[in-house]
């Protein structure tokens, strides 16, 4: 039996496998309004079927301009719920799991026409020509209620979990990060507040046995960016707001110098066992884990309770199955696929 294929449990969140599909943007919206379409119902539904114990969706913003582009998925109107709930009813019929990641990308979002931020400080290389102005107090008060907000619409169109976004330099992030965060307010006092002050207006409408995910960016990669004594200061006060698990990435806030980023299999890994045993949290690993191997390994020495496998799953939608049978020499695929898997 392979560790992969063994089940897992979170509070009410009862898992077939270790496997999840992180949320992994795929700039399909059609009409600008953040509605999913036929394109979504498909990728998701076909991971479902493909093996996957949790599939999570990807970014999806709690306002029109806090989007990468005009193409994300949006959940700041009522609007969204039917076509959401269509993807989680068809997902939950081939026995997977799934979650939506929430967030606002800040200075990131390049076809905001206002973009806004945790501060004025622009994003290098950033696509959009506006320079992004600093939140006042009162909107990113008002930014928080968002984010209580579309959790209510994911919680009215069936998902699982709900995952919240801080990490990758989105807005999140852009707060509890020394590097972007130059407000002179309550929420430049104390980086992790703003952050804490989202987790709990979430936590206050989703239901107590729902588990609440964090992603979190474990180390900056800039010049003077934060490491990971920070972030796990981040974490235990985002553990105490109700985080249940913990995601872990890195970077992404900006642009790194040259070949200050690790590129080989499982390189965040160790970032994920160090969550694990500071926060006494489960935790997700994620970072080039496409060859089983690697994934089984995470799992088998205990550096994390679950493994997100993103490329390896735009390459493959069937990747958990064949992921499972390399490492036990057998799996029980659909009935329809038996002939050939």
């Amino acid at each position: 039996m392979a560790h992969l294929d063994t089940t897992f449990e979170c509070k009410g969140l009862s898992l077939k496998n270790r496997i999840v599909m992180p949320p992994m943007c795929q700039y399909s919206v059609e009409l600008e309004d953040g509605i999913p379409n036929e394109w979504h119902y498909v990728h998701y539904v076909s991971r479902a079927i493909g093996g996957a114990g949790l599939i999570i969706v990807e970014m999806t913003d709690v306002h029109p301009d806090g989007r990468i582009t005009n193409r994300d998925l949006g959940l700041w109107s009522d609007d969204a719920i039917p076509a959401f709930k269509r993807i989680v009813d068809e997902v939950h019929k081939y026995g997977a799991k799934i979650g939506i990641q929430i967030a606002h990308a800040g200075r990131k979002a390049e076809d905001a026409p206002n973009p806004v931020g945790a501060s004025n400080i622009p994003l290098e290389g950033s696509r959009n020509p506006n320079q992004p102005r600093a939140l006042t107090t009162e909107e990113a008060q008002a930014m928080i209620v968002k984010f209580k907000e579309a959790a209510v619409r994911a919680i009215a169109a069936g998902f699982d979990t709900i995952e919240l976004h801080g990490a990758h330099g989105y807005l999140i992030h852009q707060f509890h990060s020394p590097s972007i965060n130059n407000r002179e307010d309550q929420y430049g006092q104390d980086y992790a507040l703003f952050g804490v002050e989202v987790i709990q207006a979430v936590r206050s409408v989703m239901p107590a046995d729902m588990p609440l995910l964090m992603r979190i960016s474990a180390v900056e990669y800039i010049d003077g960016g934060y490491g990971l004594e920070h972030s796990l200061e981040l974490g235990k006060r985002y553990k105490e707001a109700g985080v249940d698990m913990i995601h872990v990435s890195s970077g992404g806030e900006a642009p790194p110098p040259p070949g200050r980023v690790p590129n080989h299999a499982a390189y965040q890994v160790p970032l994920a066992r160090a969550f694990k045993e500071a926060l006494q949290l489960p935790t997700i690993a994620v970072g080039r884990l496409e060859e089983a191997k690697a994934a089984e390994e995470a799992v088998a020495n205990g550096d994390a309770d679950l493994v997100a496998v993103g490329r390896g799953m735009l390459n493959d939608p069937y990747w958990a199955l064949h992921a499972i049978k390399e490492l036990s020499g057998s799996v029980v695929p659909p009935a329809p696929y038996i002939r050939g898997i």
